[in-house]
């Protein structure tokens, strides 16, 4: 399943409870996209979340639902540096 980066911003610096995760992991699960982690600013105002869903309206559409704001959703694919190990040395030179 493709995934994404979406940028939220919020007004107030943001409180998360187990109670308002618990009500997103709900509404994503309806919307069929998954959460899988979030990194929180140093100013607690904005939110970059790696998610998995089926195209970028399925997260517009959980977002508006939970009322979150989506500000920038996109497409992302993995690069680790422990992929570049396994490739070996590149060109002399380079």
């Amino acid at each position: 399943m493709p995934r994404f980066m979406i940028e939220r911003n919020f007004a107030e610096q943001l409180e998360v409870t187990g109670e308002s995760a618990a009500a997103v992991k709900r509404i994503n699960d309806e919307e069929g996209v998954e959460w899988l982690f979030s990194f929180l600013s140093a100013d607690r105002k904005k939110t970059y979340c790696l998610y998995e869903a089926p195209d970028a309206e399925a997260i517009r559409a959980a977002a508006r639902r939970a009322n979150l704001p989506a500000d920038v959703i996109i497409e992302v694919s993995d690069l680790r540096p422990e992929m570049f190990a396994l490739m070996g040395p590149g060109p002399a030179g380079s």
